[in-house]
């Protein structure tokens, strides 16, 4: 009971700390590091040459930094386990070489980075595992027309949020078999705070050849919305969590003496010191203790990976890495609450009535 207890409060105590971890700084990393760009501004496929005109006017008005010109589209392609159609951004840009300004592509485990080269397109991570797909693996998708287009991967990208797409013209054109167009622009403001991004983006929307513009506070707030949901329930785990152990070893350790305290008063009358005394029967306790949070751990690593695939939605993806501090506090916690029931355990064998004990049951 000792062990099965012990383990069951390692287990939610490291569930609780590393969804913690995997949940926090993914909105900063996502829309800090990995999107760069604050808009996408796209234009109306029937805009006149006037209106496109107007659009690099405001592209090049004193609040942009920089803009660069892409191929933007919206593809599906049905994935997960439901079978649910996934929208996925396809951006195709102009020029290559500065794209990193705009999105940083780079392997979640190496932090290698991931160039678009003419062997392929780039998927993000989450969609690669919905589809269960890996590099030189090939997919297929529906465009924007509905028609089915065969995409070879060439590399698998680190995104948190939104399922996306990047390819380079030269596999545009041979994937779609299509001359590349650009439709759209990601823009960097000078100025990135959200007040002057709605203001910006308003801006864009009034004139007459812009479709939309495509803002990242949608997919913040949404992550916001679950990162403040799972804390609250990953607080409540981790206390649930230390009171399980408490309660265990209390219990336990409390029943073990209770029905030791003969053997206890004996070997008391026979010369033990106080603290031998304790560790006689309180060795037991540290080392069911210490086999506990070994078997905790053990199933650890699979409840982490089931709550992160189970809890997010198809579209966003938790940082399945682990840190130290998962393995670090729970062990930690279990610890000092071994100690402190040692020190209780230690205080009642010590103003034990050996007397009392030691009567005959006749």
């Amino acid at each position: 009971m000792t062990i099965f207890g012990v383990a069951g409060a390692v287990a939610l105590l490291f569930a609780g700390f590393s969804v913690q971890h995997s949940i926090g700084g993914i909105n900063e990393r996502q829309f800090g590091e990995l999107i760069r760009y604050n808009l996408i501004v796209a234009e109306s496929s029937s805009a006149t040459n006037q209106q496109k005109k107007e659009i690099t006017q405001q592209l090049k008005n004193s609040a942009v930094k920089e803009y660069a010109p892409v191929h933007y589209e919206e593809v599906t392609k049905i994935a997960g386990d439901n079978h649910d159609m996934q929208s996925i951004k396809l951006i195709v840009p102009q020029k290559s070489q500065d794209f990193s300004h705009y999105i940083h592509l780079d392997q979640r485990k190496s932090g290698k980075k991931i160039a678009l080269t003419d062997h392929g397109a780039v998927i993000s991570e989450r969609l690669a595992g919905l589809l269960n797909v890996k590099v030189g693996d090939q997919i297929t998708i529906k465009d924007s027309n509905n028609q089915p287009q065969t995409i070879k991967i060439a590399g698998i990208t680190e995104m948190y949020t939104g399922h996306f797409i990047f390819m380079n013209q030269a596999v545009y054109q041979k994937t779609f078999h299509t001359t590349f167009q650009a439709n759209a622009s990601l823009v960097n403001l000078k100025n990135p705070t959200s007040k002057n991004t709605n203001q910006q983006a308003a801006n864009f929307i009034d004139l007459t050849g812009v479709a939309g513009v495509v803002q990242n506070t949608t997919m913040t707030n949404q992550i916001q919305t679950i990162v403040r949901s799972l804390n609250k329930i990953t607080k409540v785990l981790i206390l649930i969590a230390a009171l399980l152990a408490i309660v265990i070893l209390y219990n336990l350790t409390n029943i073990n003496v209770s029905e030791r305290m003969r053997e206890l008063s004996t070997i008391k009358v026979l010369g033990f010191y106080d603290r031998e005394v304790t560790m006689y029967i309180y060795r037991e306790t540290i080392l069911l203790t210490i086999i506990g949070i070994l078997a905790g751990f053990g199933i650890d690593k699979w409840l982490h990976h089931y709550i992160l695939t189970a809890v997010p939605p198809d579209d966003v993806m938790f940082n399945p890495a682990l840190a130290a501090t998962s393995f670090i506090i729970p062990t930690s916690i279990i610890a000092v609450v071994t100690i402190g029931l040692g020190l209780v355990i230690n205080h009642r064998l010590k103003h034990a009535d050996m007397l009392e004990a030691l009567k005959s049951v006749d």
